[in-house]
């Protein structure tokens, strides 16, 4: 597990960042158990309550399910809805921008899609 990043987000949106992140890099494969809220508690040293927050969040997308008396478990399916969900986010949050402020200072699409370039070769 990774250490969460105190940025002003609330903790379980981190803890349920951290399985997604885990889940995309392939640590945790669809149909594997994840770390119970307690084990997520004592590594991040937070409330139960907390963690069991962030992996509620994700059992309400279906990216996790419970397997009664035994734990939580990757749902089939997981990664392709985290990547989904993920791109969307991206879009919203850097392209959206991006283009209004491309918009504001005058920047073509050509222009745009130049400095893409530019930058993707660095």
């Amino acid at each position: 597990m990774k250490q969460l990043i105190d940025d002003g987000r609330p903790i379980f949106i981190q803890i349920a960042e951290r399985i997604e992140d885990d889940i995309i890099e392939g640590a945790l494969e669809e149909e594997t158990q994840v770390p119970s809220t307690n084990q997520f508690a004592a590594f991040y040293k937070i409330n139960p309550a907390t963690a069991a927050k962030g992996v509620n969040l994700l059992v309400d997308e279906g990216i996790l399910y419970k397997k009664r008396g035994i734990g939580m478990f990757v749902a089939e399916g997981a990664r392709a809805k985290v990547m989904e969900k993920r791109k969307e986010q991206f879009f919203e949050q850097y392209i959206v921008t991006m283009i209004h402020e491309a918009k504001k200072l005058g920047i073509t699409a050509e222009q745009l899609t130049e400095m893409i370039r530019r930058g993707d070769e660095q």
